[in-house]
């Protein structure tokens, strides 16, 4: 279905006032900015700023619930004869290899980063994204595998993946940090996804191998 011109106006205005509001975090700090600077270098109002974004931390992750699905997507959407866990390394490893800013390899994402660490509210909101995505992933599988509703392994896993997947990227905001050059910190990274992966179990990597297109 084609996207009407008032759809159109809506979203691109959702999009224009996040990116006014993340130069301004950027720039100055998450904290230290308000809704009412915002609104003001947006040329809107401060009622249409809530309007879009209910909360002032909706404005930095505005993108939150495509990063909530992304795991449970892969997922559903992984290859006939792969499991789940190998459709989340492969990826990982893509993402490494093409240098995805979902992985953290792109220039400007250490300040990107050090907003959130500086503000308490956003790694607040950090973590409960990261506990949305588990659960979401733990239905998915539970789904994928035909899990019995009392069998906690989907769960489990998806635990182990997402913390698999926090871990990588958690040691390549290090590497950059570091000094380390993107190259060198991707290389880097592809190695400690081999190690990831040797320290799953065989359940693990091979649950939820789909079966049919």
């Amino acid at each position: 279905m084609a996207e009407g011109l008032r759809e159109r106006k809506k979203r691109q205005t959702r999009q224009h006032i996040s990116d006014v509001a993340t130069g301004l975090f950027m720039e100055r700090g998450f904290e230290a900015v308000t809704i009412a600077e915002i609104a003001e270098a947006a040329e809107v109002s401060v009622n249409t700023v809530y309007n879009y974004f209910p909360a002032k931390e909706d404005l930095f992750v505005d993108r939150e619930e495509e990063i909530v699905d992304r795991p449970s997507r892969l997922v559903r959407e992984r290859a006939v004869g792969q499991s789940a866990a190998r459709a989340l390394l492969d990826q990982l490893r893509q993402d490494i290899g093409e240098r995805h800013p979902y992985v953290g390899l792109t220039a400007g994402f250490d300040r990107f980063r050090q907003v959130i660490v500086d503000s308490p509210t956003l790694m607040a909101r950090l973590f409960t994204i990261q506990g949305r995505a588990v659960n979401r992933l733990g239905g998915t599988l539970r789904e994928e595998a035909a899990a019995a509703p009392q069998d906690p392994t989907p769960e489990f896993i998806a635990h182990q993946l997402v913390g698999a997947e926090n871990a990588v990227r958690r040691a390549i905001q290090h590497g950059l940090a570091e000094g380390g050059s993107v190259d060198e910190v991707a290389e880097d990274a592809l190695r400690k996804v081999d190690v990831m992966e040797s320290l799953l179990s065989d359940t693990v990597l091979n649950y939820a191998v789909k079966n049919t297109p």
